[in-house]
């Protein structure tokens, strides 16, 4: 995937940025998928809600990413990288992934199985000669290579040191998690719970390094990282990146309402579980190698039916809620299944979302925590979905007429409510739309408005009746202003 050009805030849609793509799609011919005009609405206002979300919430920094297929379509950071020097946030800032850390332990456990070195049913202890953990509920049967992927193991969440705690966080080196395991005990009978365990995932990179005889970080990189072109992904955070290109992490803001930086700290031997440090541009590339392996483009790395058994739920909790893959999260949402995997450790939050089906992708990422990192992945699907299906379908890439969407930018802009917050305004599917800033869901949030004369706009109810006008008009000082219920609000940018 070539690396593509930051995506900066719209003025309106005829300002539009096309970037670069990795490859063209058929639907298109050559044209970049930003090209068409829904793709471009779609990407300001997933730009400008994201950009208020950072500043109205107080997060330090974040960046974010949307995948289609080959094409990094949108890549942004906002906010700062380093909050004291001020820093910016950009597509290319590190960040800990946490556990999203697990997919690559499980692509390395899946290529393994792949090349006869394992089977899934294998008890842990076939492979790991110090996996002594105590068990009182040894006729439930041993710990499987598939149970501590599905965190159906039984095995308890943690290796037995207290490494989430500053300020120190202590995490253990692979000699010291030899050492405790077997002052450690069974959480649970195998096959009877979900019950996630950065343990078990931890095991399973014991394992690849067993057998194949390189550490984990070497096997990582020669075996996934490198033939990637995930050059910006390490898997532990490493010092020379600290200050400049690895964003400095910062706690849940306290009762004062600040947040207080993380102390640095090396996550040794939970790096299977929790380790790696990525950019959403990274991310990215991960996303659409997996599409390209289920497509059947590239089996350099997996088998694409090997992947697709990963995205399958090899796990279901009894009460129905709680599904899981092979190290991969596998969820609904609105009807729709997606496969993934979120992070949260300390100073940073991230979420990775894939949609198959569509060979959509959706990447987030945080140095902040107490951020719901699944809510702004989530989002941007839900804006760039609809919008990437209308472009793919939409061969002239021309939804609305020129002419009529010229007509109506003028009004656009970010306006300061007399309250309070802000009113996004913008053209959406050819007509002129209001949003309500800040808010947790800008489409919930979106009301399209009817062109009625000049600059007179009136609501669309839900049942498509007309509501209240929207007046559009410059004051004495060439001020755009809005006019709602007789209360105005002025255009701030």
């Amino acid at each position: 995937m070539k690396r593509s050009a930051t995506y900066h805030p719209l003025v309106g849609l005829a300002a539009a940025l096309i970037l670069s793509a990795a490859m063209p799609h058929t639907a298109l011919g050559q044209r970049a998928l930003t090209d068409h005009p829904r793709i471009a609405e779609a990407l300001h206002l997933l730009d400008v809600w994201m950009d208020a979300q950072q500043a109205y919430e107080g997060i330090p920094g974040m960046s974010a990413a949307v995948v289609h297929d080959q094409e990094l379509i949108w890549a942004k950071g906002f906010g700062y990288a380093h909050v004291e020097p001020e820093i910016p946030a950009t597509a290319s800032t590190m960040y800990s992934i946490c556990s999203i850390s697990k997919l690559f332990t499980a692509v390395s456990v899946m290529q393994l199985r792949d090349q006869g070195r394992l089977r899934l049913d294998d008890p842990v202890s076939k492979h790991l000669d110090w996996f002594d953990i105590a068990d009182p509920f040894a006729d439930a049967g041993p710990v499987t290579v598939e149970g501590i992927l599905t965190h159906s193991s039984g095995l308890p969440r943690e290796s037995g040191f207290p490494y989430w705690t500053g300020p120190d966080y202590p995490f253990p080196t692979h000699e010291q998690i030899v050492e405790r395991i077997s002052q450690q005990s069974m959480l649970y009978p195998t096959r009877t719970y979900y019950q996630y365990s950065n343990l078990g995932l931890t095991l399973a990179g014991e394992i690849v390094s067993t057998l194949s005889g390189y550490s984990f970080d070497q096997y990582v990189r020669g075996h996934i990282l490198d033939p990637l072109g995930m050059t910006s992904t390490h898997t532990d955070h490493v010092d020379r990146f600290r200050g400049n290109q690895l964003a400095t992490g910062y706690t849940i803001p306290g009762r004062d309402g600040t947040r207080k930086v993380v102390p640095p700290y090396q996550v040794r031997g939970i790096a299977p579980a929790a380790g790696i440090i990525s950019t959403v541009e990274d991310l990215a590339r991960f996303a659409s190698w997996q599409f390209r392996t289920l497509e059947g483009h590239d089996d350099s790395l997996l088998d694409r039916n090997t992947l697709r058994e990963m995205h399958r739920v090899h796990w279901m909790e009894p009460d129905g809620w709680t599904t899981y893959g092979l190290g991969f999260s596998v969820w609904k949402e609105n009807d729709k299944s997606f496969v993934g995997h979120g992070g949260s450790c300390p100073g940073y939050r991230s979420q990775l979302l894939l949609r198959p089906q569509e060979k959509i992708a959706t990447v987030f990422m945080t140095n902040a925590q107490g951020v719901n990192a699944s809510q702004y992945t989530q989002t941007a699907y839900d804006i760039l979905a609809p919008a990437i299906r209308a472009a793919l379908e939409d061969t002239a890439a021309a939804a609305e007429s020129a002419a009529e969407i010229t007509s109506i930018d003028r009004f656009t802009g970010i306006y300061e409510r007399p309250l309070g917050g802000e009113s996004l305004v913008l053209v959406w599917q050819g007509k002129l739309a209001v949003v309500g800033l800040p808010t947790d869901d800008p489409l919930a949030s979106l009301t399209k408005l009817q062109h009625i004369d000049g600059n007179v706009f009136r609501r669309i109810r839900d049942n498509d009746d007309l509501g209240e006008a929207f007046v559009f008009e410059e004051d004495a000082d060439g001020r755009m202003l809005m006019w709602r219920n007789d209360q105005y609000s002025i255009r701030a940018r």
